[in-house]
């Protein structure tokens, strides 16, 4: 049997295979009235389709904790316990498929309020709907000129964030999700609390590292208080932001030595897995994008730190990922577009690699039989 679709275990969690879909924004839900932010049936079918189709673990894409901290208006929210039950569906529908289902809890900061393509959407603009909102961040710097500068958070502001932040994990935890995994990379809200090019306050929740931590550190309690020992708490990050030294007039970004430190302290508080991507935080970089090119960020962050992690970024050969697996360089692999346009890609994958594959129950009997 391959690497690939062997097992993988996370405290009392056992995915079937090493297969993993991403979160991917599919902004899709309905954006105003009392039905914004609910799961509808483009979700279900999407991620009902995935799960079915043999991947080892669903994350369904970023959740936001609460309106301002949406990406765009058409973004799913776990806001109100009213929509516990349309979550319960999605849960449901992806075990029912044969995978764990996890969720990706998130808050965009300054990246938030703008279109699915990314432009800016400021509320008073009627030209563009008039569905803006104001935005929030560690420090008022816009992600771009054409961004609103974000209002800097208060003590009050920090408080409330986090408890929006627990409650989500909370409505997760009751709609029967196998894993939650907290949104700390692609620069929205957390990544902006950690990274100094971001992050410019002058109270405890700035300065050094351990100040910019801080907002990490006191979530990770919250949420782990929330969710027991049992329950697999993952955390999602960029292991390098792509800022060549003293580029854009820039200090210095977080770099992997620091990683190395802040994983250390995520396994002491609490966090089992770390998710590892790249980018999003500063405008206008060179990224240099190539079959596996965010890999060897995964290895790094793994050989520093206590956690397992994951591997994403244009993986696209079942050889490619098992080699991965192989090297030793991540535990599992996720794999992102290629889902998109084949929901049963897993399937293809193992034969391909030697493997049974993960064949839906329903359909055995149609499967011919050597």
């Amino acid at each position: 049997m391959s690497h690939l679709f062997t097992p993988f275990r996370l405290k009392k969690l056992e995915t079937r295979n090493r297969l993993w879909m991403p979160p991917m924004c599919q902004f899709t839900a309905s954006s105003e009235g009392p039905s914004a932010g609910w799961p509808n049936d483009w979700h279900e079918v999407h991620y009902g389709a995935r799960a079915s189709g043999g991947v080892g673990a669903v994350i369904v894409e970023a959740t936001a904790v609460s309106p301002e901290g949406r990406i765009t208006p058409f973004d799913l929210m776990l806001d109100r316990d009213e929509k516990i039950p349309a979550f319960a569906r999605l849960a449901t529908l992806i075990k029912e498929g044969g995978a764990a289902a996890g969720i990706q809890i998130s808050h965009a900061g300054r990246k938030a309020s703008t279109s699915p393509s990314g432009t800016p959407l400021a509320p008073e603009d009627s030209s563009l709907g008039g569905i803006g909102w104001h935005t929030i961040a560690p420090s008022p710097i816009p992600f771009t000129s054409r961004h609103e500068v974000p209002r800097e958070m208060t003590p009050a502001d920090i408080r409330k964030t986090q408890a929006d932040f627990v409650c989500a994990i909370r409505r997760a935890l009751a709609a029967g999700f196998d894993f939650v995994e907290l949104h700390g990379a692609h620069g929205y809200l957390l990544s902006q609390f950690i990274s100094p090019l971001t992050n410019q306050r002058t109270d405890e929740y700035g300065g050094d590292l351990q100040g910019r931590f801080r907002f990490w550190r006191e979530l990770v309690i919250a949420i782990r208080g929330e969710l027991g020992e049992n329950f697999p708490l993952l955390m999602r990050i960029s292991a390098t932001n792509w800022v060549p030294s003293g580029a854009f007039g820039l200090q210095r970004d977080v770099t992997l030595e620091d990683w190395g430190r802040i994983v250390q302290d995520l396994a002491a508080f609490g966090v089992d897995f770390i998710d590892v991507s790249t980018g999003g935080l500063i405008d206008g970089v060179e990224i240099p994008q190539a079959p596996g090119y965010q890999v060897k960020y995964a290895t790094e962050i793994q050989d520093r730190g206590p956690l397992p992690v994951s591997a994403v970024g244009m993986i696209t050969e079942p050889a490619q990922a098992e080699q991965i697996l192989v090297n030793g360089q991540a535990s599992v692999v996720q794999v992102g577009r290629p889902l998109l346009t084949d929901p049963s890609l897993p399937l293809a994958w193992a034969a391909r690699l030697g493997d049974e594959a993960p064949i839906p129950k329903p359909y055995i009997s149609g499967t011919p039989r050597s």
